[in-house]
């Protein structure tokens, strides 16, 4: 799958995914065009999926990110399809994450504030089809987020 020069290429992007494939080829010892030909690979394979723009809305007036732990009404065939059909609707809905076990599904919602966070679940949340049972957890810290990978 992946050899020695393609870890150290997704190491170094992964460092500094802003530097130029130029730059990136002379780190690594490479020709600017044999880079090119291992990044185009990459992403062909489905390793690299492009690159992507973090806006930090904490930045942008919202204070609040709270998780929501939804258990569904599985009596219903389509419980999961029509709820997150719902859920994908609601801009403050950040993250939808299902599972198997006691919870179901996993909402991350964002507000400017409680009373912005109370509205929001009282005219969206609470209106969301299929729920047998929701859990609020109010975010407090957020201590590692990384999506850098041990390559």
């Amino acid at each position: 799958m992946l050899d020695d020069l393609d870890r150290r290429i997704l190491r170094h992007m992964q460092a500094d995914p802003e530097q130029s494939i130029p730059d990136l080829a002379d780190r690594l010892g490479l020709t600017s065009s044999r880079l090119t030909r291992r990044v185009d690979k990459l992403r062909s394979e489905g390793v690299l999926r492009g690159r992507r723009i973090v806006v930090d809305w904490q930045e942008l007036g919202y204070a609040v990110e709270v998780s929501l732990r939804i258990t569904l009404d599985k009596t219903q065939s389509r419980a999961f399809d029509d709820f997150i059909a719902a859920a994908r609707e609601i801009p403050e809905v950040l993250e939808i994450q299902t599972f198997l076990g006691q919870v179901d599904v996993r909402l991350s919602v964002i507000a400017r504030d409680m009373a912005h966070y109370q509205e929001i679940y009282r005219s969206r949340i609470l209106t969301l089809p299929h729920m047998a049972d929701i859990e609020a957890l109010m975010h407090v810290a957020r201590i590692k987020s990384n999506e850098t990978l041990p390559i």
